[in-house]
Formats: C-alpha cells, sequence, structure tokens
C-alpha cells in the first residue's frame, strides 16, 4: 500500500521536498509567513494521502463504512488549503479568512451522517446530495478572492501578472476539471496545486530584483530602468513623500515606521489603476509613472490616494506633472513634480511648528 502510494504520488513527493528546500535556504517570505507555508505543503501532503486512500478501497474492492469520512476529509481540507494560500501570500490578512472553510467543514461533517453533501453506496458509486456543489462552490469563491488580491496589488507587470494567471489557471482547474474528468482529477489535484505554489514562489523570487522587499512596489532600480523604456508613454509624473517618519521611528522605532510604509504601499496599491506603476525609490519616497494616463485621470489617482491615507494615521506629502502633447521629457515632470511635493511638505512642517506649544 506504501509502495502504491509513493508511486502514484512520487510527482507529488518531489516537488514537495523541492519546495521545502527553497524555503530553507532563501529568504524571501519572513519568518510568519514562512511557517505558514510548511503548514501549507503539510496540509497538501496529508489531503493527498486520505485521497490515496479514500480511491485505493474501493478499487481494490475493499468495502469501508469510513469512506464517507475520508469523503468529508477531502471536501473539507480543498477550501482549507486554499485559504492558507491566500492567508500566507497576503499580508494583513486575519484568521476570519478561514471562517468559510470553517463552516464547510461542520457541514461536511453533518453530512457523514445525512448525506447533504455526498454518500457512497457499497459499490463504490458518489452520489452528491442537495449540497453536492457547496465543496465546489466555497474554494471558487477563495480561489477567485486570491486571484483579484494578487492582482490588485500586483505592479501590473507581465514579470508579475504571469505567476499570478498561472496560479489562478490552476485554481480554476481544481474547480472546473472534476466535473470533466471526474474522481479521477482527485489524484492529480495536489499535485497541481504544489506546482502551482513552487512556481509561483519560483517567479516570486526571480521577481525579488525589481521589487522592494518591504512594501511590495517597484524599486529604484526598475524605476529607472523604466523612465528610459518608451518615455513617449509617460504622460504623468507624481512624486509622493510620506509626513513625520523620522519622528516615527525616533519615537516608536524601525519596525512602527515600517509598518507606516506598508501601509501607505498599499494606499497607493488600492488608489492605483492600468498603466499606473508605483516605485518606492528611497526611505520615504515614492513615485509613480502613468503610462497613456490623461491629466484628468492622473487627477483622480492622486484623489484616491489621499482618501485612502485619511483612512488610515498617515499622511504624504503629494506633487505631480502631466504633458499633453509630449513635449515634457520624464525628468522635467520630476522635477516640477518634486517642486509642487516639497511645497506641500514645507506646508505640512509649517502646520506642526505652528501647533507646537509656546513658552
Amino acid at each position: 500500500m506504501i509502495q502504491d502510494y509513493i508511486i502514484q504520488n512520487w510527482g507529488l513527493i518531489l516537488i514537495s521536498l523541492a519546495f521545502l528546500i527553497v524555503l530553507k535556504t532563501t529568504a524571501f517570505l519572513d519568518k510568519t509567513a514562512t511557517r505558514r507555508m510548511y503548514l501549507l505543503i503539510a496540509e497538501v501532503l496529508f489531503l493527498s494521502v486520505v485521497v490515496f486512500f479514500e480511491f485505493y478501497l474501493p478499487e481494490h474492492n475493499i468495502v469501508w463504512e469510513g469512506r464517507t469520512v475520508l469523503m468529508a476529509i477531502r471536501y473539507s481540507a480543498t477550501p482549507f488549503i486554499v485559504a492558507q494560500v491566500l492567508y500566507t501570500l497576503v499580508k494583513k490578512l486575519r484568521w476570519l479568512i478561514f471562517i468559510p472553510a470553517i463552516i464547510l467543514a461542520i457541514i461536511c461533517i453533518i453530512s457523514i451522517f445525512t448525506g447533504i453533501v455526498a454518500w457512497a453506496t457499497e459499490d463504490g458509486v458518489v452520489h452528491r446530495g442537495p449540497l453536492g456543489l457547496l465543496p465546489f462552490i466555497v474554494p471558487a469563491l477563495y480561489g477567485a478572492n486570491l486571484f483579484y488580491v494578487l492582482l490588485r496589488r500586483s505592479n501590473r507587470q507581465h514579470t508579475e501578472l504571469i505567476p499570478i494567471i498561472f496560479l489562478g489557471a490552476a485554481f480554476a482547474a481544481g474547480v472546473i476539471l472534476p466535473f470533466i474528468l471526474g474522481n479521477i482529477y482527485s489524484h492529480i489535484f495536489c499535485e497541481t496545486i504544489a506546482i502551482a505554489l513552487f512556481l509561483y514562489y519560483v517567479f516570486s523570487i526571480l521577481n525579488l530584483t525589481k521589487k522592494d522587499p518591504l512594501t511590495g512596489l517597484l524599486n529604484r532600480l526598475a524605476f529607472y530602468a523604466d523612465m528610459e523604456t518608451d518615455p513617449e508613454e509617460i504622460t504623468g509624473l507624481i512624486s509622493l513623500d510620506m509626513n513625520g517618519l523620522k519622528t516615527i521611528n525616533d519615537t516608536c522605532g524601525h519596525a512602527a515606521g515600517d509598518d507606516a510604509l506598508t501601509t501607505l504601499a498599499l494606499c497607493f496599491m488600492k488608489a492605483s489603476k492600468h498603466r499606473q506603476f508605483i516605485y518606492r525609490i528611497g526611505g520615504d519616497e515614492f513615485v509613480i509613472l502613468c503610462r497613456k494616463t490623461s491629466w484628468y485621470e492622473v487627477l483622480q489617482l492622486i484623489e484616491r490616494i489621499r482618501k485612502n491615507a485619511a483612512n488610515t494615521e498617515y499622511s504624504c506629502s503629494i506633487g505631480y506633472s502631466c504633458t499633453v502633447d509630449g513635449k515634457k521629457s520624464v525628468y522635467e515632470m520630476m522635477r516640477e513634480a518634486d517642486e509642487m511635493m516639497y511645497a506641500e511638505k514645507a506646508k505640512y512642517h509649517q502646520g506642526i511648528t505652528a501647533n507646537l506649544p509656546k513658552h
């Protein structure tokens, strides 16, 4: 039996070992995310064991009444795995993300006694109950949410979009292919998820040269490279500088300062749209390059940024410059945007000074 499991899941075992080695030898994720990834690999391997036994028994004409328990575990584990992926890859998500998976697990446990999700006959045929589609709907919603969040927080460059699309396609296959291939897809589901995650992780490591490790935004190197790439398409430039970072670092520590930077970076990402690329070019300095974007769209982006930042305890000074006829170079727009931003920064400091107690 063990030999049969190894033969059937050899690809999964190899990719899991490779994943563990890469996690151990790279520092791409922080310790918390790395631990979550270890747990995720363990969950996938556990599910592979459950799937193996569930189908091994009827294939060898072994009748076991406990198969409904294995079915309940399989149906419950799938949304937990997808939720765990979401919880691992997306920062600042709370454990509440697991609530739909927990509810489905409870329903699957009830189904062991009632068959409301599925039940199996003695000849090994599985029948769906009235809630038989629920184990597919919940993972599909998780997968769609994962794809949307990763896409929303990406820098929308093809090197980052390709692994996200690949990951999304792998999870979509987990929802669609069971209806096309039947139960046979259950044998390759765990391997599909493991390969998708491993490749996404490897692609993410390759993108490190262009990304700021703290905020996830594009870095200074990427900014200077993109400035020289099709500069005629750059119609707007926004310069941003966080207010009060030094004070936060001095009074609350650099960890608080890092949290402030990541919070603002998230505000920028949520506000940006297609053809609007965000870079962290210094400690508290950010730039947004807008390609084929109108003057009005640039102003709308700034308005969204201010609105998002207003919902936090942090703020930033903003300057911008646009070109309609393409006569302004990127360097001219950067100079104009910086001048406007520094003028707003001066007003910010004047306001602080005016509010200081007089002796």
